[in-house]
């Protein structure tokens, strides 16, 4: 069965290449209505896209491509950037040529709707999901949430520790899990910071007295911000000839669960260019009603409601 997961979670699993290998799969297939996966090989001058399914070839249609083609409210964009990727479809049929080859006729856009019918319109704000970046902008990431169907991760829900653009956390095709944030006209916004764990779970794997790795974030006239981990920053003093985006070593002076700081001294900055590297998150579970990031004794509060309370 399929789990409507990301494309191209399922292209090099078993079920999936055996249901490809060959003519006679392929028509199982589409006689019992399986949703099966192929790379994308070319985009045709029409916007048909051709698929390579492993035993043979099939082409999904300019307005099969995906939802929203038809009815003009997506871009073909949506279709040309497929090329040399993996495409989820549903087999509607076969075109036999005059040569005698056949080709499988498919519908990315039917299985968006299965996905969108029997998962996606079933999440609620809270429900906690895998996801597949797809491109970055200034604003936030975008993710595969099932069968190329995309929704927002906004800038400011990919961690605690501030960011200036998602590329330092993210690389396209990066697999993260993500929390529902919320679902307004049927469009999905989500969120990530709340599974990178609390200012208590973080701080644990520190000490007051060592020397860590961190990365400058922000520079204010009353101190330096240091990332120490994606949900975690402690305020360092002044120091000259420090830019954001440096790496830092930094020595912990002091850590205050009751103020939720951590203090910190600069050692050394230096300049270097990293690949963002997959989250490790602390929340495993499938659901998160709500998030308290700051610590029980702190008078700061820091939470976040996925569902909202009764008046």
């Amino acid at each position: 069965m399929f789990d409507y997961y990301p494309e191209g979670w399922n292209i090099d699993t078993q079920e999936n290449r055996a249901a490809t290998q060959n003519f006679s799969a392929v028509n199982d297939a589409c006689r019992d209505g399986r949703i099966l996966e192929g790379r994308a090989i070319v985009c045709d001058s029409s916007h048909n896209l051709i698929v390579d399914m492993g035993g043979m070839k099939g082409i999904i249609p300019r307005e099969e491509g995906a939802l929203g083609i038809r009815e003009g409210t997506v871009r073909d964009i949506a279709i040309i950037s497929r090329v040399n990727h993996p495409v989820c479809f549903l087999v509607t049929g076969f075109e036999r040529k005059p040569d005698g080859t056949v080709t499988a006729v498919l519908s990315r856009r039917a299985a968006q709707e299965r996905c969108l019918k029997e998962r996606i319109s079933k999440l609620t704000p809270g429900d906690v999901i895998d996801a597949r970046i797809t491109h970055l902008e200034s604003f936030g990431a975008f993710a595969d949430i099932g069968c190329g169907i995309v929704a927002l991760l906004p800038i400011d829900a990919i961690s605690i520790s501030r960011i200036d653009h998602p590329k330092e956390r993210f690389s396209v095709g990066m697999d993260i899990r993500t929390v529902i944030k919320s679902i307004e006209n049927g469009r999905i916004t989500l969120s990530h910071k709340e599974l990178l764990g609390t200012w208590e779970e973080n701080v644990a794997k520190f000490s007051a007295g060592e020397t860590v790795a961190g990365i400058i974030r922000s520079i204010e006239p009353y101190g330096i911000f240091v990332e120490l981990s994606p949900n975690l920053a402690g305020l360092a003093e002044t120091k000259e000839d420090v830019f954001p985006g440096q790496q830092a070593s930094v020595y912990i002076k002091s850590i205050l669960p009751a103020r939720m700081k951590v203090k910190l001294v600069i050692i050394d900055t230096f300049d270097l260019s990293y690949r963002p590297t997959p989250p490790k998150y602390f929340f495993t579970g499938n659901r998160m009603e709500h998030f308290v990031y700051s610590p029980p004794d702190c008078e700061k509060k820091i939470i976040t409601e996925f569902v909202k309370k009764p008046e």
